[in-house]
């Protein structure tokens, strides 16, 4: 299945599942949005609401309000090489913030104090029920499905100190969409690709399967440190191919269109705007 979470036509804010270009709403007393239909257990369970067509709603981010966004950093090895750094032992973890999150279509805004706004593809996991300390043979058991998600970066001040976080959380910069794409919909996870595109030109292409770090051993490492919660995200690592690491560098800038697409799950689309 695939769940998106929208606003109807009156404002009000709501989800459902996406069949083609149609939303069938399941929001009801009880179960308001996506997150609390997985924390209730209650997806498999709801009943078809309102028919309304794609396109006379507005998409929010698929969990438009998850308690913790957390980001992997260098979990591809050629990632890890053109930034010059060593490969480390555990996994390199940030956290973004939820009201960084735009839906699919909506215009990512380049910050007005960077001139560095960089593009990273990348495959997101929805957590589906409450994990805390689980081994990595377990883990897939607690995740409710993938999206596509760019990491969009203000390098400049990413880099003001050896913390990511001020560069990564900047408002209306973290695409995430275009659905919840629950995991029995993906029969080879491993073979699908992150390609992002950036005004149609192929910047980054890399398999899934090349990950330092499994999805599995990364929500054994997050799990050991914080409980995560139904609707938590984690979005797990960009390949190689960066803006920042280009000669000459390339960065995303007013009008450009910048597109996250992996296989199966969907492609997330994004036109750049400068901050007002």
């Amino acid at each position: 299945m695939r769940y998106v979470s929208f606003r109807r036509p009156d404002g009000t804010p709501s989800f459902g599942r996406l069949d083609g270009e149609m939303i069938v709403e399941l929001a009801s007393e009880g179960v308001p949005s996506l997150k609390a239909a997985l924390a209730g257990g209650a997806l498999a369970t709801l009943a078809d609401g309102v028919h309304y067509a794609k396109a006379d709603v507005v998409l929010l981010p698929v969990i438009p309000d998850p308690a913790k966004i957390l980001c992997v950093g260098l979990n591809y090895a050629e990632h890890v090489k053109e930034t010059g750094r060593e490969q480390k032992e555990h996994p390199t973890i940030f956290v973004r913030y939820a009201d960084s999150l735009i839906a699919d279509g909506q215009p990512m805004v380049k910050p007005s104090v960077t001139s560095r706004f960089d593009y990273e593809g990348e495959l997101a996991v929805v957590i589906g029920k409450p994990a805390h300390k689980v081994a990595r043979a377990d883990a897939q058991a607690y995740v409710a499905g993938y999206a596509c998600f760019n990491d969009g970066t203000a390098r400049d001040w990413q880099r003001h100190n050896i913390q990511f976080t001020p560069g990564k959380t900047f408002p209306g910069t973290g695409g995430f969409g275009p659905a919840l794409v629950t995991t029995d919909e993906i029969d080879d996870l491993d073979s699908l690709h992150v390609v992002t595109r950036l005004n149609g030109e192929t910047v980054q292409d890399q398999a899934i399967a090349d990950m330092i770090w499994d999805i599995g051993t990364v929500i054994e490492y997050v799990s050991a440190f914080t409980p995560l919660a139904p609707g938590d995200v984690i979005a797990t690592g960009t390949p190689g191919g960066v803006g920042d690491k280009r000669n000459p560098p390339l960065y995303m800038k007013a009008g450009d269109k910048v597109e996250v697409e992996i296989g199966s799950i969907g492609t997330l689309i994004h036109r750049i705007i400068d901050e007002q």
